[in-house]
């Protein structure tokens, strides 16, 4: 990992942290004053995100570690686990919005203190929350970073379940009371939904799934675009962490000599490393005369012609 992708990845998580207890800040000091059930259910929000962000910066501060000697493919696999209790953070959180509006709306006691703090604060939430996401989830995306992604998911909620905290607080205001709670109702279950998201993304992750359909094309048709080799098979690529393993097994003349060979599997290597998605890249080098040359569907239908600009 190259020393700016760590600087700028630490620099991010620092930011959301911050961010996030700011608005915490706010938040909380608005809710005393008004009352608002939707800008209580929004403090509790940022506050768990306050929680996981302290997570989020530690983790980052973990899988950004050069590689040692019991971890010599540096620490990068520890992203999904963090994006994990992220998303255990926003489902405590989305249930605590959930159970206190419901008890809310049960006991009948809905008021709501007109003020228009609250709608001062909660649209300065959705101008932050969206200016996090946005710049987030594009550092996140050129840095192959799960954690960061997860961050943004939940930045991206934040701003959708701020802006239906702030209708719930404008028709209050109004003088239609029983939106407030309702507002907290979407609130609680657009947390929830962005828990769901995260906790599929990075599962996946855990589980090894295959890269999406355009990298293996990518992975293939660099391995058959080396002059000497005559075909592939056998090609598997799936996750480890945020990155990807690829092992496969590439077809050639027999009459090569070991160190013909030997060049042979290094530029494959050398130009599927070259992807930035793929950390290990394993080659076995199969030469005609063994009768280990054989047809592979997979890799036919790979480098079916039509999209060369995914070579």
């Amino acid at each position: 990992m190259s020393r700016s992708r760590r600087a700028t990845l630490r620099r991010v998580g620092l930011l959301v942290l911050a961010s996030n207890v700011a608005l915490v800040l706010a938040k909380g000091t608005v809710w005393w004053y008004t009352g608002s059930l939707a800008v209580q259910s929004e403090a509790v929000n940022s506050l768990a995100d306050s929680v996981y962000s302290v997570v989020t910066v530690g983790g980052l501060y973990l899988t950004t570690q050069p590689p040692d000697f019991e971890h010599p493919h540096g620490h990068e696999r520890i992203e999904p686990f963090v994006s994990l209790f992220v998303a255990l953070g926003v489902f405590a959180a989305g249930i605590g919005v959930l159970y206190q509006a419901g008890r809310t709306v049960l006991s009948g006691n809905v008021s709501v203190t007109r003020n228009l703090a609250a709608v001062a604060v909660l649209a300065g939430t959705v101008v932050v929350k969206y200016g996090l996401y946005r710049y987030v989830d594009a550092i996140g995306r050129e840095h192959g970073s799960p954690a960061l992604r997860a961050t943004a998911a939940d930045n991206r909620a934040d701003v959708l379940t701020a802006s239906a905290a702030l209708a719930g607080v404008v028709g209050a205001t109004l003088g239609f009371p029983l939106l407030d709670p309702i507002a907290a109702f979407v609130v609680a279950f657009g947390i929830l939904y962005t828990g769901v998201e995260i906790v599929q993304d990075n599962v996946d992750y855990l589980v090894g799934r295959a890269p999406p359909e355009d990298l293996r094309k990518r992975i293939v048709r660099r391995a058959l675009s080396h002059p000497d080799v005559e075909g592939a098979h056998d090609v598997i690529a799936h996750y480890v962490g945020p990155e990807i393993d690829v092992s496969l097994h590439i077809e050639v003349e027999g009459d090569r000599t070991l160190r013909e060979a030997h060049d042979i599997e290094t530029a494959v290597i050398q130009s599927i490393q070259a992807l930035p998605e793929v950390d290990d890249v394993f080659v076995h080098v199969d030469p005609r005369e063994l009768g280990e040359w054989k047809a592979d569907d997979e890799v036919d239908r790979l480098v079916q012609p039509g999209d060369e600009s995914n070579r």
